[in-house]
């Protein structure tokens, strides 16, 4: 038969196990949030932590969405000599999308050559040249008033863009390896080298 413990050891022992318990619970609670903060920001390089209103529907997009792909900036006109060029980034996107690749598309007018409103530039993009990689609403890419992303990225590669269809080359981690003209069509020998590069073997 089990005696019972004092009233005052029991107590002891009681507030003790809740102090135990209680440390327990908070150090379980607190240390996966901390650890999905710190994953989260680690995952996402500081050149994509920008949000974007959608082309189509001007629905806000985070560029964190693509963390961990090769990513191509381009910025687009729909009434230059250059536009043409969407029917290859269009090729090039969709021929290397299974292997991390994205094309990135921002209408400007800097160049006086993309008057439309948003819904215009996106019909003229789909109708003409079927474009499905993902493009966002019209902004500035040069000066001071080039958008976030425009910005650094010329702080990134020294050098803005000087005509529509410039172009920008990001690594998986987030870092800008290269630019490159208007005249350096998406088929160029070279720049699809350069990206199958940042690709990594099949």
């Amino acid at each position: 038969m089990r005696h019972p413990l004092p009233k005052p050891i029991c107590l002891l022992a009681a507030a003790l196990a809740c102090l135990l318990s209680s440390g327990a619970s908070a150090q379980n609670a607190t240390a996966p949030a901390a650890s999905a903060g710190s994953t989260g920001s680690a995952s996402c390089p500081p050149i994509l932590q920008h949000t974007f209103p959608r082309l189509q529907d001007e629905k806000p997009q985070a560029l964190c969405q693509y963390a961990g792909k090769v990513v191509l900036v381009v910025n687009t006109a729909s009434f230059c000599g250059f536009t043409p060029q969407y029917k290859g980034l269009e090729a090039l996107d969709g021929k290397y999308r299974s292997r991390g690749l994205v094309v990135l598309g921002f209408p400007s007018n800097d160049f006086s050559q993309e008057t439309g409103t948003n819904k215009e530039i996106a019909e003229f993009c789909e109708s003409t040249f079927g474009v499905k990689f993902p493009m966002f609403a019209k902004s500035s890419v040069r000066g001071a008033d080039a958008n976030p992303l425009f910005k650094e990225l010329a702080q990134a590669s020294g050098t803005t863009p000087k005509w529509n269809f410039y172009k920008y080359l990001i690594s998986r981690e987030g870092k800008v390896v290269e630019s490159y003209s208007s005249m350096t069509s998406p088929d160029d020998r070279g720049f699809v080298r350069d990206v199958e590069k940042q690709l990594g073997p099949q």
